[in-house]
């Protein structure tokens, strides 16, 4: 498989390793030195760029007829945008907040438990995430998407990086050196703490999930999730 990388920091060298472990071959490198120049080689497009630039390097998958693997997150005010660019141009697209196998299933286990919790008024939930300082984005794209399955299977109607009114989940963002992510959902009553918990301990987690993700996504034609890569639908 030819994978053009769409940002090449540490997350996209990352992939681009475990790329090559998996025998593919990367086509494009692109950062802010080149062009998109080669893209139409590629199989598929991988982009783990910045906010500023994700909706350009997605953009120009589409319109080089190539699927689009997405990692980028604080862009997503525009997704609606890149949904119709893919039903125009009969693309393949994945957009995901965390493509590591492990914080999707994360993810499952948090709706499940939120539908557990929604009968229990006495516990009040609360999230908090953990980043390295070159985090551009907070909360998280992964802390939202943890917010968001709280909110779809509860009486919760948002979330707030500020002081939770009702119905509203704080979410706690914080920074610091050297960690790759950690988010905790905490349900709190006056008697107990129920506490569920995903703590990455390095990139390879998620570059492999966006590696399978491109692999699997190659001849297809559609906007998927991670769950149908996944089949945890």
């Amino acid at each position: 498989m030819k994978i053009a990388l769409l940002g090449y920091g540490k997350m996209g060298q990352t992939i681009e390793r475990i790329a090559l472990e998996r025998g593919h071959e990367i086509v494009l490198k692109k950062d802010e030195s080149n062009t998109y120049d080669g893209i139409s080689n590629a199989d598929v497009a991988i982009d783990f760029s910045i906010p500023a630039v994700a909706v350009e390097n997605i953009s120009s998958g589409f319109y080089a007829n190539v699927p689009v693997v997405s990692g980028t997150t604080g862009w997503l005010d525009r997704y609606d945008e890149m949904v119709a660019l893919c039903q125009e141009k009969n693309g393949a697209f994945i957009s995901s907040s965390n493509f590591s196998l492990g914080v999707n299933l994360f993810f499952g286990l948090n709706e499940y438990l939120a539908k557990m919790m929604s009968k229990f008024d006495s516990y009040k939930v609360e999230m908090e995430e953990i980043h390295h300082t070159q985090k551009l984005d907070a909360p998280s794209g992964t802390a939202i998407s943890l917010a968001k399955g709280v909110i779809e299977n509860s009486d919760y109607k948002s979330w707030t990086l500020d002081e939770a009114k009702e119905n509203q989940i704080h979410i706690e963002a914080i920074r610091t050196e050297n960690v790759p992510g950690t988010h905790t959902v905490t349900y709190n009553s006056t008697v107990d703490t129920i506490e569920i918990k995903h703590t990455a301990h390095n990139r390879d987690g998620f570059a492999l999930g966006a590696v399978i993700a491109a692999e699997w996504i190659v001849g297809k034609h559609g906007v998927f999730t991670m769950k149908d890569v996944l089949n945890l639908k």
